[in-house]
């Protein structure tokens, strides 16, 4: 959140929102939160979670704590509960779901035996029907009290939800029983009833098994829903509980003190113990351990780290004891930011979701229209005031948009956070929409599909000599710069020996040094041409004498990373065409650009060169997903219809990226466009089954086809596939 408005253009602040049990309660919360002049608010009603946007003027005028009391105020003016929450309340949630255990539970052990009294004629006792009253009873009242309070809490602001349907449905079914018992042949002693599908067979009928079956079916419905949406958030929950809360912190005396984690500041030096998490993100100052990132990065092999390497916070120290030094604290934190991008991403709409808000915004409305219609309708055809009765309230029950609302944001929420237990942060929902139509992938080169690292990748010695020896003699005097070509050979050799004298660095020419008596020289090859001898372009060869005579040479190349060659395969399977873009000279371009099998590469490009590609591409009407991890890339990735950043590079380019790749694997750019077109299709999959149930089962409870109790169970049926279909992506690898 910003609330600098001179830095910032809008400040955001997310509200916990209590009491919504459907999209329309979320669409009615919305409407009347961007009222309010200043404000853009977005409900989701899957995360429980309302995002407002502050206009900087009037953040300005009236600062930021009295802004949000004020939509605090506004969602409960509305009948809603509201506050001020960066993460759940797990003790909230469980009492909501013990609650909707214990009403389900009632309901369940309640109105079994009314529906076996109902259905099953020889299980109907003199009085049946009046032992049946007192079972149903309990169920419509206190069991479906939540329906009947959000009913009334509606009816208040003049508005209707899928509660109304709800309870309209069930009060209308028990009213309509109590008068057929005490003002009809249906309260005789002796009177037995049968039971139909449709609930038109003509014999006296009362209603008492939807009063009481029906709730127990939309309870049930709904703590699965509930159940199933905690599930759905258990990732970006599980991101926020991988922080630690304490960490050792030396003093500069060299004493060691255990302190909060809020009392840590960017400077300070901590331990990390084996089997402790680290603290914070860092630099490695001693020590020398394995760091096992899979919970932050889905990386399977722990990383070797020792001084002068930067560390996570949150991952697992697995061996030896580290002493870091912080470089970021709270909000600033790689495990911060993963889990704010999170967040932001379950909480934002996609455009196929807008829809599905608009629909349900009129649809209780629509749907109390068409079950008037229905009675009126059957009234005048048969004239029969209990068939009449029986499928209007199967409309009201039938035409809940339950499923509807969960069509889409429970899928954003297993579906990002499926991401992001792989390392694949997605930016907002709205970037499924561009996964699906991507066909061409550009690539940067440096640090993309190469390590962005020079590493030494072959070592020749003169006239058959010891290479081993060459590359240790090289690195010892290698050992005192800083030059990459130095620290790669340095980094090459396992053992550089000691007492090396006389070192001088000679810029442009390479470095020299006396070892064990000889005057030894590593710099420029002379006497080997890269090109024609090393059977590759894009290598650097650096030539080792030693008192004037050849001991041989060391070929040097910033080499593909691992998963590079099978990434490119993945993505032509994955109906992508692979370009390669690359501000270094063509040769190197080519060199790797050959050994990845792509046959589009330019070199030699410069940032805005990288832009005009993006844009030539898209002319050609071709979609454009670009993968970059530095400064120069970062208008590109901001111009492509999809820009994916490396999490190892720039902020820059992080920023200005749709997908954020914590893994530092090329692979994991084609996992990010498979998961987001697999939660796509999954949304799509959703709406279909919401929509074509709602389109299909209205006119057959309008036709008389449907009894209220099958639509009740039809109905919590629908919901529950919804969320399990969702729950689905959970497998994602």
């Amino acid at each position: 959140m910003s609330a600098d408005p001179t830095t910032h253009p809008v400040a955001t602040v997310d509200l916990a929102v209590t009491g919504m049990t459907c999209a329309a309660c979320a669409a009615r919360i919305e409407r009347r939160l961007n009222r309010s002049e200043g404000i853009t608010a977005s409900v989701n009603y899957a995360t429980e979670r309302a995002r407002v946007s502050i206009d900087p003027a009037l953040l300005r005028d009236r600062g930021l704590d009295s802004i949000v009391d004020e939509c605090v105020a506004t969602v409960i003016g509305v009948g809603y509960g509201a506050s001020r929450s960066d993460r759940d309340d797990p003790a909230e949630s469980d009492h909501r779901l013990a609650d909707l255990r214990r009403r389900l539970v009632v309901a369940a052990v309640l109105g079994t035996p009314v529906l076996a009294l109902s259905m099953i004629s020889a299980l109907q006792f003199d009085g049946w029907q009046w032992a049946m009253l007192a079972l149903a009873l309990p169920v419509s009242t206190w069991s479906a009290w939540p329906f009947h309070n959000a009913m009334w809490r509606n009816l208040r602001h003049g508005q209707a939800t899928m509660d109304t349907l709800v309870s309209v449905g069930v009060s209308a079914a028990t009213i309509w029983s109590l008068w057929a018992l005490i003002a009809t042949d249906a309260g005789d002693i002796g009177m037995t009833m049968s039971m139909s599908l449709d609930g038109g067979d003509g014999t006296p009928h009362i209603y008492l098994e939807v009063a009481s079956t029906v709730v127990a079916f939309i309870l049930g419905g709904r703590y699965f829903e509930a159940r199933a949406k905690r599930r759905a958030g258990e990732a970006l929950r599980a991101l926020l509980d991988l922080g630690v809360d304490r960490v050792t912190r030396r003093t500069a005396d060299g004493s060691l003190v255990e302190v909060d984690i809020a009392e840590l500041a960017v400077g300070d030096e901590f331990l990390v113990y084996p089997g402790a998490r680290v603290a914070t993100d860092g630099e490695v100052v001693e020590g020398t351990s394995e760091i096992d990132m899979a919970l932050l990065t889905g990386e399977s092999l722990p990383v070797l780290v020792t001084a002068g390497d930067r560390v996570v916070g949150a991952a697992v120290n697995t061996s030896g004891l580290l002493v870091v030094r912080a470089t970021a604290v709270g909000a600033g934190t790689q495990l911060a930011q993963m889990a704010r991008m999170v967040n932001e991403a379950q909480s934002g709409k996609a455009p196929v979701q807008r829809l599905a808000d608009r629909v349900s915004a009129v649809f209780v409305p629509i749907v109390i229209g068409l079950a008037i219609v229905t009675v009126v309708a059957w009234m005048i055809i048969d004239g029969s005031v209990e068939r009449s009765f029986s499928a209007g309230v199967a409309v009201l029950i039938i035409a809940c948009p339950c499923a509807l609302g969960l069509a889409t944001p429970t899928a954003l929420l297993v579906g990002t956070g499926r991401g992001a237990r792989l390392g694949i942060l997605i930016r907002g929902p709205e970037v499924l929409e561009a996964t699906r139509r991507v066909d061409t992938l550009v690539l940067d080169k440096t640090g993309t599909v190469t390590t962005g690292v020079m590493s030494v990748v072959e070592v020749r010695a003169n006239g058959g000599g010891d290479r081993d020896h060459l590359l240790t003699v090289a690195a010892s005097v290698e050992s005192g710069s800083t030059h990459p070509i130095a620290r790669a050979i340095t980094a090459a050799a396992p053992h550089p020996i000691t007492g090396v004298a006389d070192v001088v660095e000679r810029p442009g020419v390479g470095v020299e040094g006396t070892v064990d008596g000889r005057r030894v020289m590593v710099g420029r090859a002379t006497a080997v041409d890269s090109a024609a001898s090393w059977g590759r372009t894009d290598v650097s060869v650096v030539e080792v004498s030693a008192d004037g005579s050849i001991l041989g040479w060391i070929a040097l190349a910033d080499d593909l990373k691992g998963s590079s060659r099978s990434a490119v395969a993945a993505a032509r399977a994955a109906g992508l065409e692979p370009v390669l873009a690359s501000g270094d000279r063509a040769e190197v371009v080519n060199e790797v650009a050959d050994r990845l099998g792509i046959e589009r590469r330019l070199a030699e490009v410069m940032p805005a060169d990288k832009l005009t590609l993006v844009r030539d591409l898209s002319a050609e009407g071709r979609v454009v997903a670009m993968v970059g991890d530095g400064v120069n890339d970062a208008a590109a990735l901001a111009a492509a219809d999809l820009g994916l950043a490396m999490g190892s590079g720039t902020d820059v380019a992080i920023a200005a990226a749709d997908i954020t790749l914590v893994r530092d694997d090329l692979s994991a750019v084609v996992d990010a466009i498979r998961l987001s077109r697999r939660t796509l299709r999954t949304i799509r999959v959703n709406l279909f089954w919401a929509f074509g149930y709602n389109v299909a089962a209205i006119p057959l409870a309008m036709t008389g086809q449907l009894s209220p109790l099958v639509a009740g169970a039809a109905m919590g049926l629908s919901s529950v596939f919804v969320v399990s279909n969702s729950l689905r992506l959970r497998r994602f690898r």
